[in-house]
């Protein structure tokens, strides 16, 4: 980054797997002083983002993230709202539908929590402009999508365990 315009990101954007990563990425930050803020993304049937909301570690949810790698149904002990500034959900089809428009993008196939943490990241972008702040975001490419080809990138499995994408891709579409 020391190359940009922004060297010191104005937001880092990311997904909470255990909470670890965030909470060690949050903690950093405030060591550093740096005037970035931390935004973690959490997908359906996840329970950080209501942790983060209500407070209560005791949360728990009925089901599982159908996001690989991210979102639980349990508060971790490694999740620590204090050293996060904010918190999105992202709708499960959202997350698809960036991934897919990511791949018609640049050739390259990623996995769904990528997706999750482009999309609050283009949310973020979004809010700057409307704001008319300049700066930088950064978010991380998590995993390649070759894995995912028998679900998030086939069109059936997409259809009967996630829904509906048009919605989400009408909005990636404006980002093109």
């Amino acid at each position: 980054m020391a190359c940009e315009p922004h060297p010191i990101p104005s937001m880092l954007v990311m997904s909470a797997g255990t909470g670890g990563t965030s909470a060690t990425l949050g903690r950093f930050i405030r060591y550093k002083g740096y005037d970035t803020e931390l935004t973690v993304v959490d997908p359906e049937n996840s329970v950080f983002y209501d942790c983060y909301l209500s407070g209560d570690r005791q949360l728990t949810s009925s089901a599982s993230s159908r996001i690989e790698g991210i979102g639980r149904p349990k508060v971790e002990h490694s999740f620590q709202p204090d050293v996060i500034d904010h918190m999105m959900k992202i709708p499960d089809a959202s997350s698809i539908a960036t991934i897919l428009w990511l791949e018609n993008l640049i050739g390259r196939k990623a996995g769904a929590s990528t997706g999750t943490n482009l999309w609050g990241a283009l949310q973020v972008a979004q809010q700057m402009v409307q704001n008319g702040q300049k700066g930088s975001i950064v978010t991380l490419l998590c995993d390649s999508g070759e894995r995912y080809l028998d679900t998030y990138y086939d069109t059936r499995w997409v259809q009967d365990n996630i829904g509906d994408l048009s919605e989400p891709a009408a909005v990636l579409a404006r980002f093109t």
